[in-house]
């Protein structure tokens, strides 16, 4: 499903238990430098991740000051994070003008907060020009904090270069059946640069029928709950997107890829250190 930007004052665009995409929360926070906000989510654990400004963050009582270090876009510097447990009570102090992004998956369990600085992300590099798939990851809840985080995967995904696909050989994660693949419902937010540009969500729920697209532009939202979905940005842009994942059994990611493209696995460079990167 495609979510067109709007403005929502500071309130979900994914809440909790959505009809679609239960296993996930997201919420796009704006404030001004000296504004606050206060959220809690029952139920689901969170992340804090401002794509632009710096804010300060109360978890229960633990702080972690000046949180973001990016100024006009999410290309200007490297994202930031705050991890917070299920239920917690959570307040953004804005230090600059901010838009913040706000990530969670359900868990019950409450465990301890803690921050990814820039320092700590998780990158990595994968496909090529020739095969127009280039692009990097910025994991900022990944593999490195498995053992601290209940199911939840938040990450930033790039084109590298102007146009090319994402997300390709096309992949589902929408069925438990172990060891083949993991239900994990899934959220994106896109930007794009130059933000005039746009692109392309594919969801294909059979392989070889017809599926969906959507038209995605700067500010868009997309629900993955089931279904192949690799997307494309136009060429001359690049494109960037925000990404959440919610475990149903387990945090770990296993895609299975769509056998009409599986093959493809084998002329992606790279292709395999990202997969093992989603755990």
């Amino acid at each position: 499903m495609h979510i067109a930007p709007y403005d929502n004052r500071n309130q979900a665009i994914v809440d909790a238990d959505d009809p679609l995409v239960p296993l996930n929360y997201f919420n796009i926070v704006k404030l001004a430098a000296g504004q606050a906000f206060t959220y809690r989510v029952p139920g689901y654990e969170t992340c804090i991740v401002p794509a632009t400004g710096t804010v300060d963050v109360d978890v229960e009582g633990v702080g972690f000051a000046a949180l973001g270090n990016r100024g006009a876009d999410v290309w200007d510097g490297e994202p930031e994070g705050v991890y917070a447990p299920s239920g917690a009570t959570v307040t953004l102090t804005a230090t600059r003008d901010t838009e913040t992004f706000v990530a969670g998956a359900r868990y019950a369990k409450v465990l301890d907060p803690f921050d990814v600085r820039a320092d700590g992300i998780d990158r990595v590099q994968y496909g090529s020009d020739d095969t127009k798939t280039h692009r990097k990851i910025k994991h900022i809840l990944g593999q490195k904090q498995h053992d601290r985080v209940g199911r939840l995967l938040v990450s930033e995904l790039f084109t590298v270069g102007a146009g090319g696909w994402s997300g390709f050989p096309s992949h589902k994660h929408d069925t438990d059946r172990l060891p083949r693949e993991t239900r994990h419902d899934e959220t994106y937010n896109f930007r794009f640069k130059p933000n005039h540009g746009s692109g392309l969500q594919m969801l294909q729920r059979t392989d070889g029928a017809p599926g969906d697209a959507y038209h995605i532009v700067d500010g868009s939202t997309v629900c993955i709950d089931k279904g192949y979905h690799p997307c494309a940005v136009l060429p001359g842009y690049e494109m960037y997107y925000f990404t959440i994942l919610g475990g149903l059994s387990q945090r770990s990611l296993v895609q299975y890829f769509q056998p009409s493209h599986a093959d493809q696995i084998e002329t992606i460079p790279g292709i395999k250190d990202m997969i093992a990167k989603f755990k």
